[in-house]
This record gives structure tokens, sequence and C-alpha cells, in this order.
């Protein structure tokens, strides 16, 4: 059985050229369109988040990664592209809502049935196919978290807002497994941010927006990007719950956070993505440091069932920092399979 893989959480560093990284990293990820954050005039834009993204699993290739993503190079941020392309939001008339950080940002204004009126993602899979024979895994914004970063002028209740959404993806994760891709990872950020109404919902909207799944599911819990995060909470308030959902995989982080590996306990039926990169320290983790993350967390759970990652998105990063983090995680990875092996033989 394949042992302690490694894989990005989802998204990798922009180029500076594609997209304006320092009003990006000024603010907290938009909720609404920020198309000015773009460099690239409209005509061009498709093309250069093309080369972006072949740059993007050129480096998951070279640092060595097994699991590859797109680097998340069409978005502003992780949901913002998805959540707007609905019908049912009103694009020209935004809502309002409190951000996890306590803070009234502009988000989806929900007016109507949300639907998905086209595939968003699924049509870059064949593309993305021609860069790499490694195992694919595609992110979409988690249902529960739209609900809980819109405006809601149209339905009864919010829990309603988020099976809506839920139908809504499950539209797209349906077709991004007909278009080849191996592994779907929802991000759903909000369940830790609003435990109570988490338990009310959260796993019924996740069951739903997996439903009929004909590949592997994943789910990735964090506290917020690293950048905009400083001081992190040494467990998470929602996540044993999560155990009893549909997804076969959970992403959760741990490296910043520095949280006690017994953690993993809380998720027996799930194979665990354990983050292993602090993404608010820009001083790469050397492979050393990486292994010791990984030796405690196997004091936990077998290594069949880890995945080693970072903690969150690499978005935030400088390149070269996203890059040497990333190449020594796999090295970090290699000195304990190393390890491992040397056991099994004696």
């Amino acid at each position: 059985m394949t042992r302690l893989m490694t894989s990005l959480v989802g998204s990798y560093a922009q180029p500076d050229w594609l997209i304006d990284r320092t009003r990006l990293g000024s603010r907290l990820p938009p909720r609404v369109l920020v198309e000015e954050l773009w460099r690239i005039d409209g005509e061009r834009l498709e093309e250069a988040q093309d080369d972006a993204t072949i740059i993007a699993i050129d480096d998951q290739h070279r640092a060595g990664v097994d699991i590859v993503t797109d680097g998340e190079m069409r978005r502003e941020s992780y949901s913002n592209r998805f959540a707007n392309a609905l019908g049912g939001v009103d694009l020209d008339n935004p809502g309002e809502a409190v951000d996890r950080t306590g803070k009234v940002v502009p988000v989806p204004r929900v007016v109507g049935e949300i639907v998905r009126q086209r595939p968003v993602e699924t049509p870059h899979v064949a593309f993305l196919k021609r860069q790499t024979d490694k195992p694919l895994k595609i992110t979409l914004p988690g249902p529960f978290t739209m609900a809980q970063q819109a405006q809601n002028d149209h339905y009864a209740d919010i829990g309603s807002v988020a099976l809506a959404y839920a139908a809504a993806v499950n539209d797209e994760v349906q077709d991004l497994f007909a278009a080849g891709v191996d592994i779907v990872q929802l991000d759903e950020p909000y369940v830790q941010a609003r435990p109570e109404a988490a338990r009310e919902y959260a796993v019924e909207a996740i069951d739903r927006a997996f439903a009929g799944a004909t590949g592997v599911t994943a789910l990735h819990v964090c506290f917020g990007y690293g950048k905009h995060v400083e001081n992190k909470p040494a467990g998470y308030a929602f996540l044993e719950e999560l155990d009893a959902c549909t997804a076969d995989e959970v992403s959760i982080e741990c490296a910043q956070p520095r949280l006690d590996m017994d953690i993993l306990g809380a998720l027996p039926n799930k194979m665990i993505h354990v983050g292993v990169l602090d993404l608010r320290d820009t001083t790469p983790e050397t492979p050393e440091v990486v292994a010791d993350r990984i030796r405690a967390a196997l004091e936990v759970i077998a290594p069949e069932r880890m995945v080693v990652a970072p903690d969150c998105g690499m978005k935030y990063l400088p390149r070269d920092v996203a890059f040497t983090k990333l190449a020594n995680m796999v090295r970090g990875r290699d000195i304990v399979l190393a390890e491992l092996d040397q056991h099994d033989a004696t």
C-alpha cells in the first residue's frame, strides 16, 4: 500500500506578472470578484493563466510532489471564482457579511434559486491532464462556507442556502470526476469558525455536495491563511463531527498552530492530510524539521492513512519560498519513508 503521499492543499504562489500580489496580500481573501487585481487584460488573461498553471505544475513536478493540483492560478481567492459563477446571485449589487475575523466585507448576495449555470473548473481538466501524468486534485469551495460568506435575500433560512450551494457543487463534482479528475476537495474553513451552525447542517450539506461521487473525495478545514491569522487556537472546535461525513479524506493544519498530534485520533475512519508546513513563517522548514513533524503524526496514525501536505494554500508565499518549502517537504517525507522501509526490512 502507498505510504506518505505528498500533496498541495490547493493553491500555489501566483506569479507577480499575473496578479498584483501586493494588493492581493493586503486584504482578506475576496468573496466577490475583484478583476482589477489581474495584471493581464481580459483578452489575454486566460492564456496567461494557462502559462501560470504550467509553471505551478512544473514546480510540483520538480519538487517531487505525488498528487498535483492546478495551483488555483485562475482564482483571486479559493471561493470567489465558483461562488460568483452561479445563478441566483446579484453580481452588480453585492451584499455584506461578517468575516471570520469580525470585519464586514462585500459578499455575494443571493436573490434567487442558486443553480450552477455552467461548468466552472471542469473545462480546464483536459488542459491539466496534458501537463501531468500524476494523480490530479481539484478544489472547490464547500457549501457551508459559501453560505456563511453570502447575504441571503431569498431562502427561508441559511441552512437552505447551504443545501442549495451543495446541489450546485455536486453538479461540478460529478463533471470533474467524469472528466478524469482523481480527487475533488471541498474547502470548508468556516466549519471551524462557526461550529454551532456547522453542527446544525454542515455535514448534511457536505454529504449532499459529494453525493454520487465516483472518485476520491477530500475536505479541507483550517483556521485561515497564515498570512492573515497569526494566533491560531490549539485545537479544532469542529473536527470529530467530520468523521461522520462521506468525504474519504480530511485535510487539517497542524504546523503553524503546533497542534498536539493526538488530535488526529478524532478522525479514525479517514485518510488524513497532515499539515507540516507553517505558511506564516517565510523561512523554509528543513527536511529534518518536516521529518520530525511526520514522525509525531505517525505516533497516532498509520503511514497508509497519512498524506503529507502544507497547512493550507500557498498562494501568499513568494514563489521561491513556496518551492523550497515544497521540495523540503518531499525530502522530509523521503527521510521518514526510508526509515519505515528499513524497519520493515529488519
